[in-house]
C-alpha cells in the first residue's frame, strides 16, 4: 500500500506515494482548491519508471488537518518553494491542477537561476492564465450554498460527495478556505518564466477554454503548448493514463532524459 503520512524527519508539505530513488525525473504536482495531495495518487502508479511523482500537501486537510489554513496564494507559494527548492536534486516539472496551477506557477517565480531555468516545464492544467485570474463573484464567506453549488458546477468526485452530509460539514470550512486564496489573488507583473509553459484542460470545460489556454504562452519565454483531453474540469479523474501518456512524451521532448510512451493519441486544441 501506498503510505501517505511523512516519515520522520521528512517534508510535512510534500508527498511521494511511489518512490522511485532511480527516477530521472521529478514531477512536483500542486492539487485543486479542496484537494489534497491523494489526488494525484493515481497518477503516481501511471507515470513510467522513469519519474517520480512528489505531490505538495497544502495545510488544513488529512494529515495536516490541525495546521491553520493557508490565507495568503503567494505566501503559501513562498512556504512551499522553501520544500521544494533544496530538492531540485534532478530534472523537475511541476504541474498544478485548476487553483495549484497558479500555485505552481507562484513557486516557480521563486526558484533561481530564472534563466536558465532549473525546471524542465510548468504544466497549467484547467486554470486561468495567472494575469486572467478573477473572482468569481460568489458569496464564499458567507453563503454554504454558493460554496455547494460552485462545487456541484465543477463536477468531479467531490461534487458526487455533496450529499454525504457528514462529509460536507468536515470539509466545508477547507473548501470555503480555499475558493477565498484563488479569489484573493492577484498577479504581480514581472519577468516571465524561463521554462516551457504546457497549458492542458478538458475539453468539457467550461470554465476553461482554448483561448484561456492560449493566454498562458504570455507568461514564458521559453516553448509553449496547449493540449485538451476528453473530459470537464476535472479530466484528470476521466483520463488519467492520456494524462499520464501526455506528460510523459512532453516532458521527453523537452530534454527530459526519458523515453516517451504515449501508444494514444493527443487531442490538441
Amino acid at each position: 500500500m501506498l503510505s501517505q503520512t511523512p516519515a520522520p524527519g521528512r517534508s510535512p508539505w510534500l508527498r511521494t506515494f511511489l518512490p522511485r530513488p532511480a527516477a530521472a525525473v521529478r514531477l512536483v504536482c500542486f492539487p485543486h482548491a479542496g484537494g489534497a495531495a491523494s489526488s494525484f495518487r493515481a497518477l503516481a502508479e501511471l507515470l513510467p519508471a522513469d519519474i517520480e511523482l512528489t505531490a505538495v500537501q497544502y495545510p488544513g486537510r488529512q494529515d495536516r488537518y490541525l495546521a491553520p489554513f493557508a490565507t495568503d496564494l503567494l505566501a503559501l507559494a513562498a512556504d512551499i518553494h522553501q520544500e521544494v527548492a533544496p530538492r531540485l536534486d534532478r530534472p523537475t516539472a511541476f504541474l498544478g491542477h485548476s487553483m495549484g496551477a497558479t500555485v505552481a506557477y507562484e513557486t516557480a517565480r521563486l526558484l533561481r537561476p530564472r534563466f536558465p531555468s532549473p525546471l524542465l516545464a510548468l504544466f497549467a492544467s484547467a486554470r486561468r492564465a495567472p494575469d486572467a485570474c478573477r473572482p468569481t463573484g460568489l458569496d464564499f464567506a458567507g453563503d454554504d450554498e454558493a460554496v455547494r453549488g460552485f462545487i456541484r458546477e465543477l463536477g468531479g468526485s467531490g461534487a458526487d460527495r455533496l450529499g454525504e452530509e457528514e462529509l460536507w460539514q468536515l470539509t466545508l470550512p477547507m473548501l470555503r478556505s480555499d475558493f477565498l486564496l484563488a479569489d484573493a489573488y492577484r498577479h504581480q507583473p514581472g519577468p516571465p518564466l524561463g521554462c516551457p509553459v504546457i497549458a492542458v484542460g478538458g475539453d468539457r470545460d467550461a470554465r476553461f477554454t482554448a483561448e484561456d489556454a492560449r493566454r498562458w504562452s504570455a507568461h514564458t519565454v521559453g516553448a509553449f503548448e496547449q493540449h485538451e483531453l476528453p473530459g470537464g474540469h476535472f479530466y484528470p479523474e476521466e483520463c488519467p493514463g492520456l494524462l499520464a501518456a501526455l506528460l510523459t512524451d512532453a516532458l521527453a521532448r523537452h530534454g527530459a532524459p526519458i523515453a516517451a510512451t504515449a501508444d494514444r493519441p493527443l487531442v490538441e486544441s
